[in-house]
Parts: structure tokens; C-alpha cells; sequence
């Protein structure tokens, strides 16, 4: 498990990384990657959307554009404040302090779950993805953006002792464990020799 994944020191990390995390992002996920995804996900006007990881926005700001009905949530309260200062705290999107692994929501709340940059810091990210599939409607879809594993060892190594790096195969695995269908990968980039992010989509499976 990378050092990052504990709660408490993500939880530090993102009160220092809260202050510039605007202006670094767009190095490694960009608006035109978010969008790219946001595609293929088939959001509906007026589905309700929950943002797990939502962080100071950057993602909600792009399901915005598709219905007015979005939730977000994220246990930083610094990178909340960030999203509030976009949003308002209830106005354009209700936020929530919460832990991924431990949604509180009841069953079926949801029409989409959308969470880009949160996975690879939770410590167990299929425990996760069983409450991703407990709040979303049967039938409907997933989606979660986490870092591309490395195709260097070297690298790889690095990658590993700081965080959740994985490849399709082990999104695979973990989507199936939580008990996902149609499970598929996109890979996006926002140029070469940049950082890669895995898109997954999966289905909950219907009643």
C-alpha cells in the first residue's frame, strides 16, 4: 500500500495540495480528457450524478453542463472549500464530507456515479466500488478515473509505494470483485510522454 493511501495523510497532503491544485491539474488531467470522458458516460438531463472525489470541482463543473442535479462529495475540507468558493456550499451543487468507502446515501440514490483522481488514494478501493454499486440504480453506469500503471519498472516501483497505480487488469479484477458488469478501458493522455489516466465504466447489474 502506498503511503498515500491512509486516510489521514491524504487528508494532509490535500490541505498543502488544496492551495495550487487548480493551476496543477491541467498538467495531468485536463479539461478536454474530463470532457472526453464525460462523453462516453450518456448523461441525461435531470439524472442525479454523485461526484465522489470531487475535490475543488473540476469535475463537477463538467457534469454541470449535463443536469443541474449533482451531489458531490470528498473528505478533504480544504479542497471542499476550494468547490464552494466555485459553487456556493448548497446553491448550484449539494456537497457532502464523506469517505468513499462509506457512502452516506441509502440504496439505488443515484443515476450515475462519476469520481476522477480519488481511487488511487483509497485503501480499499473495492470496498468502495461495492458502495459505488450499492447507491447507483441497477442497470445504471460507473465511472472512475484513477493513474495508468507505468510501464517502467523503475517507475512502476516508485508509482507503488506512493499510491494506487493500476493497469486494465487489475481494474478488471476490482470491478468484477464489486460485483460490476460491461466492464471497458479508455486511456487518455494528454500528450505524449505525459501521464496516462484509465477510464473505467462499468454497470451496476440489474435486479
Amino acid at each position: 500500500m502506498g503511503v498515500l493511501e491512509n486516510k489521514a495523510r491524504a487528508r494532509l497532503f490535500y490541505k498543502y495540495l488544496s492551495k495550487v491544485y487548480d493551476q496543477v491539474n491541467p498538467f495531468i488531467w485536463n479539461e478536454e480528457m474530463r470532457d472526453e470522458a464525460l462523453e462516453l458516460l450518456g448523461i441525461q438531463e435531470g439524472d442525479r450524478v454523485l461526484d465522489v472525489g470531487c475535490g475543488t470541482g473540476f469535475g463537477t463543473e463538467g457534469l454541470l453542463r449535463y443536469t443541474d442535479d449533482v451531489h458531490g462529495l470528498d473528505q478533504s475540507i480544504h479542497q471542499m472549500q476550494k468547490a464552494w468558493k466555485k459553487f456556493g456550499k448548497n446553491d448550484q451543487v449539494r456537497f457532502y464530507r464523506g469517505d468513499a468507502e462509506r457512502l452516506p446515501f441509502a440504496d439505488n440514490s443515484f443515476d450515475i456515479i462519476w469520481s476522477s483522481g480519488s481511487i488511487e488514494y483509497w485503501p480499499n478501493p473495492v470496498t468502495a466500488l461495492e458502495e459505488f454499486r450499492r447507491v447507483v440504480k441497477p442497470g445504471n453506469k460507473v465511472l472512475v478515473v484513477g493513474p495508468d500503471d507505468p510501464k517502467n519498472s523503475l517507475f512502476q516501483k516508485l508509482a507503488d509505494a506512493i499510491m494506487l497505480f493500476y493497469d486494465e487488469e487489475e481494474a478488471d479484477r476490482m470491478f468484477e470483485a464489486a460485483g460490476f458488469v460491461d466492464i471497458e478501458h479508455h486511456i487518455l493522455q494528454r500528450q505524449p510522454g505525459s501521464p496516462r489516466a484509465i477510464v473505467t465504466i462499468a454497470r451496476a447489474p440489474e435486479e
